[in-house]
């Protein structure tokens, strides 16, 4: 399978950059083909231009500017995503990176002023990440990150394609023990992705 792996952690040396690292290496082993990008080593600039913008909606010229992005989102035929969760939400180069490559004609259409999803060629979706605080309190806050994965990404890729969340809490609270069952957790979900 043709996995795009995306990761957003500046820091080499963090727990989510070796999940990022554990998860490239497993998905390889496994035969996958696997295209990485790791957003701060690319220096992928997050911002959206008052001209990206404007062009926004014209499909012929819209992804010109992260045209390399986008063929590679469009040969995928999986996403998995590895990233922290900061402050109840996506690190901003990884939300960048959506609003700037998850345009129109990309992965929606618009029909009569009517959103359709086209990023059809994406048949499941993995999220490995990572929370300072707890599940109570994300919960309390209503878990954006969980939310846009479970709702927003699965309406725009592949009808009834799956979509797996997983999910270390409390990483301020977090021990070797912690960080390991959750390791082996995310082990298991690559290992049968």
């Amino acid at each position: 399978m043709r996995i795009l792996l995306v990761h957003a952690h500046p820091v080499a040396s963090s727990f989510n950059a070796s999940l990022f690292r554990m998860s490239r290496d497993r998905l390889q082993k496994a035969g996958h083909e696997v295209d990485v990008i790791d957003l701060y080593r690319d220096g992928f600039n997050p911002v959206l231009s008052e001209a990206e913008r404007l062009n926004y909606h014209e499909t012929a010229i819209n992804r010109q500017p992260v045209e390399d992005y986008v063929e590679r989102l469009l040969a995928a035929q999986a996403l998995v995503l590895v990233y922290p969760v900061w402050n109840y939400g996506y690190p901003a180069i990884l939300k960048g990176w959506f609003d700037r490559v998850f345009l129109p004609g990309v992965s929606f259409g618009l029909v009569d002023g009517k959103v359709q999803p086209t990023l059809h060629n994406i048949e499941k979706i993995l999220v490995v990440t990572s929370y300072g605080g707890s599940r109570f309190r994300s919960w309390l806050m209503g878990d954006p990150p969980r939310k846009i994965a479970n709702r927003m990404l699965r309406a725009t890729i592949k009808p009834g394609a799956k979509v797996t969340y997983l999910a270390h809490y409390a990483m301020n609270l977090s021990t070797p023990q912690t960080r390991q069952a959750f390791m082996t957790r995310v082990e298991r979900a690559l290992d049968t992705f």
